[in-house]
């Protein structure tokens, strides 16, 4: 290895070390308000379960978390598209951060294009660098960043078929509670104690939200417009209609589970569909190939002899 480069590579370890631990002198932490009063105040009883919500923030790196959100600012400024961020957030269920998304998506930016310099840096070393590998370090960068946001999409995705594969069940148990005299509000507490999953989840933020001041029909809507997915939108307009106008409730959740049911038949018909299609792949390409090749050769040998 070359002494230059053997010399800047411990120099920038060693600086980086005594950075760290000058970011980490009891000089520099600096205590909260939050925390020079905690003290002083008086414990408060134990709220209820369904006002305890979880943190509103995003988890970024607490060491590196101003260098973070101002990366994170700049990647927002570069790419824009905040609404679609917030909507893919609540799609999926995480808090309403989009500081601290875009803080992650420069993180996962920085560690890629750390790993392509140390890559160039060793082929540097090797005497065999190349355009290609300084090249590699602007495209490692805009990889880490595409690929969080791709993970942002898979995971509202697959939440969102966790909710529709659990909405007839809870559809089903709503329309049973409430056909045996239970109000709307009631029934809903007790399918969200007795139920687990994200819809459970969603009907507890519902009980939240109708706790905290709003109206039954305003915190179904807002439910509605956190999922999107049209199934349980049109579950949700039937019951504020019922609930507004006075209509039966009942008969209202019994049509609304029998349309669950069949929205569910229809979308397990669509994806046996699909999966036909799927299985034709390695028939196509694979067996069929094959079978042909095994019925040819024995002919093409025979000829072969001939000749």
């Amino acid at each position: 290895m070359n002494p230059l480069w053997s010399g800047l590579l411990c120099g920038a370890l060693v600086g980086t070390g005594l950075l760290l631990v000058w970011r980490g002198l009891p000089m520099r932490r600096h205590a909260t308000l939050a925390d020079r009063i905690a003290p002083y105040v008086v414990t408060t009883p134990r709220p209820s379960h369904l006002l305890a919500g979880t943190t509103d923030e995003i988890s970024v790196n607490a060491a590196l978390a101003p260098l973070l959100r101002r990366a994170g600012a700049l990647v927002d400024h570069w790419l824009g598209g905040t609404t679609s961020v917030r909507r893919r957030l609540a799609r999926a269920g995480q808090p309403d951060d989009v500081d601290g998304f875009r803080a992650q998506q420069a993180m996962w930016g920085m560690v890629a294009g750390i790993a392509a310099a140390g890559y160039a840096t060793l082929q540097l070393m090797n005497g065999g660098t190349s355009l290609t590998d300084v090249i590699l370090i602007p495209i490692a960068v805009a990889g880490g960043v595409v690929l969080r946001d791709q993970m942002l999409t898979r995971a509202a995705e697959s939440r969102e078929r966790a909710i529709l594969g659990e909405f007839p069940a809870v559809a089903e148990m709503l329309a049973l509670a409430i056909t045996a005299g239970e109000g709307a509000a009631a029934a809903l507490e007790r399918i969200a104690n007795l139920s687990s999953g994200h819809l459970s989840a969603e009907l507890q933020r519902c009980l939240v939200d109708a706790r905290a001041g709003a109206s039954l029909p305003e915190a179904l809507q807002g439910l509605s417009d956190r999922t999107g997915l049209p199934g349980l939108a049109r579950f949700v307009d039937g019951i504020v209609v019922a609930v507004e106008r006075g209509t039966p409730l009942a008969d209202v959740m019994r049509a609304q589970a029998q349309d669950a049911r069949d929205a569910s038949k229809q979308q397990l018909i669509e994806s046996g569909g699909r999966r036909v299609i799927y299985m034709m792949i390695p028939v196509v390409f694979l067996v069929l190939p094959i079978t042909i090749l095994f019925a040819i050769y024995p002919g093409l040998s025979i000829l072969n002899l001939n000749m």
